[in-house]
């Protein structure tokens, strides 16, 4: 197996990731338009309860599994590497099959006490058995990317996306004729489905791994002793008490975030309520924020969930080395990468806000929506690399706090705001703001207290700009071409316009430069063939 570098397994990631969010827009253009919004809503409902009943089980255990084995294969010890695997399954397996027999128990209670419609009943028994799933693929892609190998990861993703996709419009399609709640349900049907597959293509390949047996690379060599480093531990209670060390505080992490996510949910439908809005409309309207305007803002996420996963073995080495100069040289890497990556998703959906919806969901009210959350989304794509930077520093608990503190102004200002007729499902969207707002920065301090790390404010100062010229060709674009009797055509020639200026002032700025090209697997090799010649 082969180990790939910070750049490469984050690129492999990368692409795996833009894939799958450009193919995950399938189901949300057609889901619409087969079950509406109203049966989106109720799709989504069922979710934030089921996130976490899956954070409870696999939480950190990724994280840890990831960094455990990382550690072990630097000292060349791949049988270590195996011992964690095999515990962290006995583990998780035990857990998710706990858990699956619970929520299919409380299932009736937990719709018709706790979650604002009744009608999610079918969509919460659909999706339970994907609890046990989740928790073995977990633990496998932990341990492929403790050695740094992510095509595993990458490609389960793909081929599970795949299935889901076309598994959740067939299935949504078959059961629609009796009605909303079960075409819903259908749609669940179809993503257990995706994870099923997704699961198997991980087992297979882990086969395939043990198949080739093979000696260690070079790097995977056992270094010299070294008295002052820790060498992993292979017993069973040594494991598990290494595994809850290190997955504990980023499970309570990533338990507020679900719980936010749940509590947001249930406040924000009740909230709605108060404000004199019937429960199928807040359902349509909470449908419309979480099943079309956050997935379309988290676009660009696939390069900021890539570059967490790749800087978690990255940073954990170079913090075992005592290398604080490694350690600044990724974070500035991936914090202009995330930057640059997802600032042309920003400006398109703030200032093409309306054609946007209009395009993808047949749908202009929403727009309103997206056009307030555009600016803002910079913050979320940088938030993920700054939040796996404390947790790979042994700083997890830190990024507790941040979030912790960042979901209570959130749900205060859900209750406060969304509670009010004159905001109504706005004051919900500017509590999203706010939160992401206040964790970043949160994070951002907290790394920069730690490490000493300071922000390159010139690229965020050329970012900015390049952004504001973008903008303002985009716009120019859509209000002036000649082509206003087409608007998709009108639509998307502005924005190749737009990206193409993008990417000139990127390279006119040397936010990104030559060098980093020649990084790029495939691309970098046809980008130095191209410059000898």
């Amino acid at each position: 197996m082969n180990k790939q570098s910070f750049i490469k397994g984050t690129l492999i990631l990368l692409a795996a990731g833009i894939l799958n969010r450009l193919l995950g827009f399938i189901p949300r253009i057609a889901l619409p338009r087969i079950i509406g919004p109203e049966g989106v809503g109720i799709y989504q409902l069922g979710y934030p309860f089921f996130i976490v009943l899956v954070t409870i089980i696999t939480g950190g255990i990724p994280l840890a599994i990831a960094k455990m084995v990382a550690e072990a294969e630097g000292a060349g010890k791949p049988d270590a590497s195996k011992k964690i695997l095999q515990v962290s399954l006995l583990l998780t397996v035990t857990a998710g099959a706990l858990f699956t027999g619970f929520s299919l128990w409380l299932a009736p209670w937990v719709t018709k006490v706790l979650l604002p419609d009744e009608r999610v009943y079918q969509t919460f028994i659909s999706m339970t058995p994907m609890i046990i799933i989740i928790a073995v693929s977990s633990v496998y892609r932990g341990y492929f990317q403790g050695k740094q190998n992510m095509i595993p990861s990458a490609s389960s993703s793909v081929i599970e996306t795949i299935v889901r996709i076309v598994c959740m419009l067939w299935f949504a399609h078959l059961l629609m004729p009796k009605g909303i709640a079960y075409g819903a349900a259908g749609a669940m049907l179809g993503t257990a489905v995706g994870e099923l597959i997704g699961m198997i293509t991980l087992l297979l390949q882990y086969t395939g791994e043990g198949n080739k047996g093979g000696k260690l690379t070079p790097i995977q060599q056992p270094l010299k002793s070294d008295k002052s480093k820790e060498e992993p531990t292979t017993s069973n209670n040594s494991i598990l008490k290494r595994l809850f060390g290190i997955a504990l505080p980023v499970t309570g992490g990533r338990m507020v975030g679900s719980f936010s996510y749940l509590l947001e949910t249930i406040l924000t439908n009740r909230s709605l309520a108060l404000a004199g809005i019937a429960t199928s409309v807040a359902t349509a309207q909470y449908g419309a924020l979480q099943g079309m305007i956050i997935p379309l803002l988290l676009l660009p996420g696939a390069l900021t969930v890539s570059l967490a996963i790749s800087l978690v073995p990255s940073l954990s080495e170079a913090a075992a080395r005592n290398d604080r100069t490694t350690i600044h040289k990724r974070m500035n890497q991936s914090l202009r990468l995330a930057l640059v990556s997802g600032a042309p998703f920003a400006i398109i959906m703030f200032v093409l806000a309306e054609p946007l919806c209009l395009l993808l969901y047949d749908n202009a009210e929403i727009s309103s929506m997206l056009k307030i959350m555009a600016p803002f989304a910079l913050f979320l794509y940088v938030q993920s690399p700054l939040q796996a930077a404390l947790q790979a520093l042994d700083r997890p608990g830190r990024a507790l706090l941040n979030t912790l503190f960042g979901a209570i102004i959130k749900m205060s200002l859900i209750v406060y705001l969304a509670s009010n007729p004159a905001f109504g499902i706005k004051g919900a969207v500017i509590a999203i703001i706010v939160n992401s707002i206040t964790v970043t920065l949160l994070h951002g301090f907290s790394l920069s207290k730690l490490i000493g790390f300071r922000f390159r404010l010139l690229d965020y100062v050329k970012i900015a700009a390049v952004m504001i010229i973008m903008g303002a060709f985009v716009l120019y674009g859509y209000n002036h071409f000649p082509f206003s009797s087409t608007p998709w055509l009108q639509f998307w020639i502005s924005i190749t316009v737009g990206i193409l200026i993008y990417f000139i002032m990127i390279f006119m700025t040397k936010l990104v430069t030559p060098r980093d090209l020649e990084r790029v697997p495939v691309v970098g090799s046809w980008f130095n063939r191209f410059n000898r010649h």
